[in-house]
Formats: C-alpha cells, sequence, structure tokens
C-alpha cells in the first residue's frame, strides 16, 4: 500500500526513522514513551491514507486535520526525548525538521482542497 502524495511518503519515512530511533530507548519506556510516541506517528501516515480514501473533499480534510494533530504530539515526544537524553540533539534536529516539511505540505494540502 502506497499513497502517491509525497506528504505520505515523507510521513511514511518519518514514522520509519521514529521506529528506529526508539529501538535503543530504555526498557522503562518500552510501555510508555516508545509506545506513544511510535502510535503518534503512525497516526500520520495512516490518516492521510484513509482520508485519501474517503469519498468527500470535506472528509479528507478532516483526515489531515487528525494528521496534523498527531504530527504535533510527536513532535512534542520527539522534544521530550531530547531532553531525557534518549535521542541526541542532531537526531532531534533532523527529526523535527522533517516533522516541520510535513506539516507545510498538510497546511498546503488541506488549502488546496478547501477551495
Amino acid at each position: 500500500m502506497e499513497s502517491n502524495l509525497e506528504v505520505w511518503k515523507l510521513a511514511h519515512q518519518l514514522t520509519l526513522e521514529v521506529y528506529k530511533i526508539t529501538q535503543s530507548f530504555p526498557k522503562s519506556e518500552q510501555f510508555g514513551l516508545m509506545s506513544q510516541m511510535r502510535r503518534s506517528v503512525s497516526s500520520v501516515p495512516t490518516n492521510i491514507i484513509e482520508g485519501q480514501a474517503r469519498q468527500y473533499k470535506k472528509e479528507f480534510i478532516q483526515f489531515l486535520y487528525i494528521a496534523k494533530g498527531s504530527l504535533e504530539e510527536t513532535n512534542y515526544h520527539l522534544y521530550l526525548s531530547k531532553d531525557l537524553g534518549y535521542i541526541t540533539e542532531a537526531d532531534y534536529v533532523f527529526l523535527f525538521e522533517l516533522c516541520t516539511r510535513i506539516k507545510m505540505m498538510l497546511y498546503k494540502l488541506i488549502k488546496s482542497l478547501s477551495v
């Protein structure tokens, strides 16, 4: 399953990166931050593709807003992970910039669909 939307491709890449980086989290975070982070990040491409499959544009837009919310949640989890010392500053910056690109693309897609 793959979407032709560039924003979905980037969101999928972000999901893969977060899954890789959280593998090194402490065992004590397996059911805490690691789990929350993986759920929020995977929700981004999931909602994009689910919305794209909907019949009406209005529904698609609603799913894009949900994806945007999950992206913000992921952004905070990344910030918290950095402050807890679970990820490096360099990894945080890379992932934060990827989140920012996705956020801008979601905004533009929502705007284009709202016309």
